[in-house]
């Protein structure tokens, strides 16, 4: 159970006070960069304005999607093999089971551009892989029914991450490593001095060398001109009555996504009996500002993700039992921002958004601490820099 705040198997801090690093934001990327800085050694805290495991952000809602080949860009299919080693080595460290391997089925017509993309991306980086039609869809994943022109293709390696559970182990492991986590401690400002950085939090200043922002939608708050770069949307997840329960559990229902003409829709099993979740990975409303995101969703969001559902799952065309929402953080091109502040390298921010980061957490992570403590990264972070916008010279 992870606490917080008491520093319980902390390093020793300087004397002056002063950490190596501090991390803003205890989400799934801020609990995977303490773990990291953490068990390399380094005298780090972890500051939240929340208690772990809320439902405010992005880092919520029980399953997420975990898949090899992207339709998002190349550049993501060695990112996501990074992440499937650091979630095995996370859950070898836990005992605890994160990632469920189901497959991953991704359906649409046969000139779709999201599925061609997949399937290339399979591919180009020798994912195995196995294209399906429709009628072979049906025989494997009876509860599937989808139009004779369609196509799928299916990974075996594909599942579905618990975030709630992800977030703690992380931080399960950054405190038994050293690290300092302090929850609910809201920031209210961040000030770069010459040997050092003060973040001023409703408890009184933190002093460290390194700073990293994962604050999720909150972090233009901190870092103001990434708000001309952000749009934060409001997206709501759904669960279905999943009747008969045996066509939808893990072994006969994949994790999914369905490419269909009036909406991009994906999906769960039910793996603990609350239902089959969906939702469409279209950004829904806009927020001007994360604090406005609320426990709102009801029937009226469902209404697209619901048709579709309907004609390509049909026994799901049932009552919505559940739902919750999450904060879509969107960048213009869709890729994340992952890059030292400019006019001050000691500041690393990171906004892996868009939708779809939460399953490379763990490579992020590595990421953020390497950016941190000064060096290079080995990964390649190119398509992730902030120089590919218009940006100030410094922020």
């Amino acid at each position: 159970m992870v606490g917080g705040g008491d520093g319980e198997g902390a390093l020793p801090v300087r004397e002056d006070g002063v950490f190596d690093v501090a991390v803003i934001g205890l989400g799934v990327m801020g609990s995977a960069a303490v773990s990291e800085l953490a068990r390399r050694g380094k005298r780090v805290v972890g500051l939240d304005q929340f208690e772990p495991g809320h439902a405010r952000g992005s880092s919520h809602g029980e399953s997420r999607a975990f898949r090899l080949a992207h339709f998002e860009g190349p550049h993501y299919c060695n990112l996501a093999r990074e992440a499937l080693a650091g979630w095995r080595r996370l859950e070898h460290a836990t005992g605890e089971t994160i990632l469920t391997a189901t497959g991953i089925l991704e359906c649409g017509p046969e000139d779709s551009e999201n599925l061609a993309k997949s399937l290339q991306a399979s591919t180009d980086n020798d994912l195995a892989h196995e294209i399906l039609t429709s009628r072979g869809v049906a025989e494997r994943f009876p509860a599937f029914r989808l139009p004779g022109d369609w196509r799928a293709v299916f990974q075996n390696d594909g599942g579905f991450l618990r975030p709630e559970l992800a977030i703690r182990c992380f931080l399960d492991v950054a405190r038994a490593s050293g690290a300092e986590l302090r929850f609910p401690t809201k920031v209210l400002g961040i000030e770069p001095r010459p040997a050092s950085i003060v973040v001023a939090t409703e408890a009184g200043p933190v002093e460290a060398e390194r700073l990293i922002i994962a604050a999720g939608p909150w972090i233009a708050d901190l870092v103001p001109p990434l708000g001309s770069l952000l749009t934060l949307t409001r997206e709501v997840q759904l669960w279905f009555g999943a009747k008969p329960a045996g066509l939808f559990r893990p072994e006969r229902f994949p994790v999914f996504a369905l490419y269909d003409s009036e909406d991009l829709c994906y999906g769960f099993p039910d793996f603990n009996g609350s239902g089959v979740k969906a939702a469409s990975h279209i950004p829904g409303r806009r927020l001007a500002s994360a604090d406005e995101a609320r426990q709102d969703g009801d029937e009226c969001d469902g209404v697209s993700a619901r048709r579709v559902l309907a004609r390509h799952i049909p026994v799901l065309d049932g009552p919505i039992v559940r739902t919750e929402t999450c904060i879509y953080t969107n960048t213009p091109d869709g890729d994340f921002i992952i890059d030292r502040l400019p006019g001050d390298e000691r500041i690393v921010i990171a906004s892996p958004c868009s939708g779809h980061g939460f399953k490379y957490a763990p490579a992020i992570g590595e990421i953020l601490a390497d950016l941190a403590l000064g060096g290079g990264t080995r990964h390649d972070i190119e398509a992730f820099r902030l120089s590919r916008f218009e940006m100030p010279k410094t922020l």
